[in-house]
């Protein structure tokens, strides 16, 4: 059993092949067990339909992954914009908070700019203003700066406290940096597809009801 508070940020680490990606893969309804129960809010996810699930992890889940996965033939605040415009809202609607999410994260002047002219680091930023641009209660990133040097990793690693404390984001992250896992309010360890260890650091998770 593994229960994550709103508000609460978690890094997930074990040993390759421990089952980590799958667990979060099963926390943001892109797997599904095949045996328990997935909850997000109070509502069971277990056992929707596809379309639903979709619309869930569209509305509720954000996610970040080691490759950035933008759109080569949009630029960065029409990437960020995308969620919105894939759930129909209007791209008049969705500029403003595309465009202060990309000047939360650093990249206000890089806004027009298209994946291909902005470096690994500006690219992963997007990714993350793009996670969080219709405000998810959570967000899952999958080793998100496994393809970064330390200099840009460490700003990263900052972000993702940044956006917790200015929004409340629920955030888990799946890392193998052992540094940024044990900056983490609670570190949660993997061994054989089995909860090994759950480990909070004198910080504490916050209250709250489960996300």
């Amino acid at each position: 059993d593994l229960s994550i508070a709103q508000g609460e940020v978690m890094a997930i680490v074990g040993p390759s092949g421990a089952g980590k990606s799958t667990l979060l893969h099963c926390i943001g309804t892109l797997d599904l067990p095949s045996s328990g129960r997935i909850w997000l809010g109070g509502e069971e996810l277990t056992g929707l339909g596809g379309a639903k699930l979709a619309a869930i992890r569209n509305r509720s889940i954000g996610f970040v992954f080691q490759f950035h996965h933008l759109l080569p033939e949009f630029n960065a605040l029409e990437n960020v914009m995308m969620p919105g415009l894939i759930q129909g809202r209007s791209r008049a609607d969705m500029k403003r908070p595309a465009t202060e999410l990309l000047e939360e994260v650093g990249l206000a002047d890089r806004a027009t700019h298209r994946p291909g002219e902005l470096s690994g680091g500006e690219q992963q930023r997007v990714a993350l203003a793009r996670a969080l641009v219709l405000n998810p209660k959570l967000l899952l990133a999958d080793e998100p700066t496994g393809n970064l040097d330390t200099a840009t990793s460490d700003v990263m690693h900052q972000l993702f406290f940044d956006i917790n404390e200015r929004h409340g984001t629920s955030i888990v992250v799946v890392t193998h940096n052992t540094v940024f896992a044990n900056s983490m309010p609670r570190v949660v360890r993997l061994v054989d597809g089995l909860l090994d260890r759950d480990t909070k650091t004198e910080q504490g998770a916050p209250d709250g009801e489960p996300a």
